[in-house]
């Protein structure tokens, strides 16, 4: 028992709070609605967030800066949730779980990151096939909308790994070399000059619009 006192979170992931709290988000919309302003992108017709406190903390700071977002229809969606860890949240660190459960780590060590699935949680492929059915959902109901979407780590490499065709070791390679920095900007730009193939092309990734 104290080893597990030690180590376990005091609350379910989906509540855990926001890390950082010095109003970067605050600072994000502000920039945001600076380029909006501009025209170098347009206020969202509709927005997503995951239904993770710290998504919806997120989400609220940014409106502070961008108040017009008040306006904008709000929509929690589930399947841009951080990645389920399962059992492994009895724990507040992989490497501490792993250590308890060698097994785990030779399966992972086995599987690799991408294919691993954490007992009761999900894999990466887990997070992209998700991912992939609400980009269909978007692509269905809101084709030609203007969408903002707060969400976490893994499904923003979902989502680059589903709109560019990333395959496994791709994905991989970005979640080693080019992790999703805390409230960093992504946007994907519609080219409609590309005809039949036309789709989403990254234009910008990572960005850091605070101090």
């Amino acid at each position: 028992m104290q080893v597990k006192a030690m180590y376990a979170l005091k609350n379910g992931d989906h509540s855990t709070s926001l890390t950082l709290d010095s109003g970067h988000g605050e600072q994000v919309g502000k920039k945001l609605r600076e380029m909006s302003l501009e025209d170098q992108i347009k206020l969202p017709d509709i927005v997503f967030v995951s239904p993770y406190e710290r998504t919806l903390r997120t989400l609220a700071r940014i409106t502070v800066g961008w108040p017009e977002l008040k306006n904008v229809r709000v929509v929690e969606e589930g399947r841009i949730r951080e990645q389920e860890h399962g059992l492994s949240l009895i724990y507040n660190d992989w490497r501490v779980f792993q250590a308890f459960h060698p097994e785990q780590k030779e399966l992972h060590d086995l599987e690799g990151s991408y294919y691993y699935r954490y007992p009761q949680g999900e894999s990466m492929e887990d997070v992209r096939e998700r991912n992939r059915s609400w980009l269909n959902t978007l692509t269905r109901d809101f084709a030609g909308a203007n969408v903002l979407t707060v969400t976490h780590h893994l499904t923003i490499l979902a989502a680059r790994a589903n709109l560019e065709r990333l395959s496994a070791g791709e994905c991989q390679f970005l979640d080693k070399y080019e992790k999703p920095i805390n409230l960093g900007v992504t946007i994907y730009r519609g080219n409609p000059n590309l005809g039949s193939d036309g789709r989403l092309i990254l234009d910008t990734y990572n960005a850091k619009l605070y101090d």
